[in-house]
C-alpha cells in the first residue's frame, strides 16, 4: 500500500449527497459523482448505496477505470441482531462482498441497523446483542474469504451509535473498526482518545469534521439528522470541533499505511447546481487541511 497521506485518501459518494439512508434527498448520477472525484484529484472511491453502481464486479471495475478510479471498498447497512432475518443478510453481504472482491476492493464495512427502511435505535435485549457479535463474526469471515477485510462502522441513527455500543462491538468481537471521526463525536466518543487506545482495532479511517452548534440541535432533537447535515453539520476539514490533526498525527506516527475516506455527509435538497458547488468547493478546502497535515508531519519533530 504505503504512499503519502494523500495517496490513500480515497472519496465517498456521500460526499456528493448519495446516501443509502431512506429519503436522504436529491441523488446525483454515478456518471456525475465520478467524473467529479476525478477531476478534482481522487483516485480511490468507496462503493456508495447498493444500486448506486452496477452489481456486476467487472463492469464496475471497467466503469471506474474509464474515470481513472480504483475501488476501496463501501459502507453496507446489514441487520444483524434479528435471527429470523440474519440467513438472507449475510446471503445478500456475501453477494456484496464478492462484487467488491471482483472489482479490487479491499474494505467491506457494515452498520448495523433496525430496518433497511426506516433506520429506528429500538433497545436490544442482550440475546440480540449476542446475535449481532455472532453477526460481524460472520462478516469477518465471509470478508476474509474472499480476500477483503471487515471494519464496522459506528453511525448517528444505527444501532451502535454511542460509546458504550462501539466498546461493547471492540469487547465482544474481533472486528475492526472504521474511526469516523464525527460520527463518533456525535455518539460522545472522542475519536483521538480511541486512536490512541485502539490503535491496532482500526481498520479504516473516514474524515469528517463537526458543527458544534449544529451537533447541539441534533442531539437535543431539534434537527433531524438530514436537516442536520443540510444545515452544515459537517464542515470541510479543519473547520468544526474534531481534533482532526491530532488523530492523523497518532495514526501516522508509525509509518502509517492507513486508508482514509474523505467522507463529509451532504444532502442535496434538489439539482442546485450552485449546492453542489458548494460540496466542491467544501472538497477543495478538506484537502488543503490534509495536505497541511502532511506537512506537518513532515516537518522536524512531526
Amino acid at each position: 500500500m504505503g504512499g503519502s497521506l494523500r495517496e490513500r485518501l480515497a472519496a465517498a459518494p456521500i460526499t456528493w449527497g448519495v446516501c443509502e439512508v431512506p429519503g436522504w434527498g436529491y441523488q446525483l448520477s454515478p456518471e456525475y459523482v465520478l467524473s467529479d472525484m476525478a477531476a478534482i484529484g481522487f483516485t480511490h472511491t468507496e462503493l456508495g448505496p447498493v444500486g448506486f453502481l452496477p452489481a456486476d464486479g467487472e463492469e464496475l471495475a471497467r466503469l471506474l477505470s474509464q474515470h481513472g478510479l480504483s475501488l476501496l471498498g463501501g459502507f453496507v447497512a446489514v441487520v444483524l441482531h434479528d435471527s429470523v432475518r440474519l440467513e438472507a443478510e449475510l446471503t445478500r453481504v456475501a453477494s456484496v462482498v464478492d462484487q467488491m472482491a471482483s472489482a479490487g476492493g479491499t474494505w467491506f464495512i457494515s452498520c448495523p441497523i433496525s430496518d433497511h427502511d426506516s433506520w429506528q435505535r429500538p433497545p436490544l435485549d442482550d440475546a440480540q446483542w449476542d446475535q449481532m457479535f455472532r453477526g460481524f463474526a460472520a462478516i469477518d469471515d465471509i470478508a476474509a474469504r474472499a480476500g477483503l477485510h471487515h471494519a464496522f462502522h459506528p453511525h448517528v441513527g444505527a444501532l451502535v451509535q454511542d460509546d458504550v455500543e462501539t466498546r461493547a462491538v471492540l469487547e465482544h468481537t474481533d472486528t475492526q473498526l472504521v474511526l469516523d471521526t464525527a460520527h463518533l463525536t456525535l455518539g460522545g466518543t472522542d475519536p483521538a482518545a480511541l486512536a490512541r487506545s485502539h490503535r491496532d482495532r482500526i481498520g479504516l479511517v473516514h474524515l469528517k469534521d463537526v458543527d458544534a452548534g449544529v451537533a447541539r440541535r441534533l442531539r437535543s432533537g431539534q434537527l433531524t439528522l438530514m436537516a442536520a447535515v443540510q444545515r452544515g453539520l459537517f464542515p470541510p476539514l479543519g473547520h468544526g470541533a474534531v481534533p482532526l490533526a491530532e488523530i492523523i498525527e497518532t495514526l501516522e506516527h508509525d509509518a502509517s499505511e492507513t486508508w482514509y475516506v474523505l467522507e463529509q455527509d451532504a444532502a442535496l435538497s434538489g439539482p442546485d447546481a450552485r449546492a453542489v458547488e458548494r460540496l466542491r468547493s467544501d472538497v477543495a478546502r478538506s484537502l488543503e487541511f490534509v495536505q497541511q497535515c502532511e506537512a506537518a508531519l513532515r516537518r522536524p519533530g512531526g
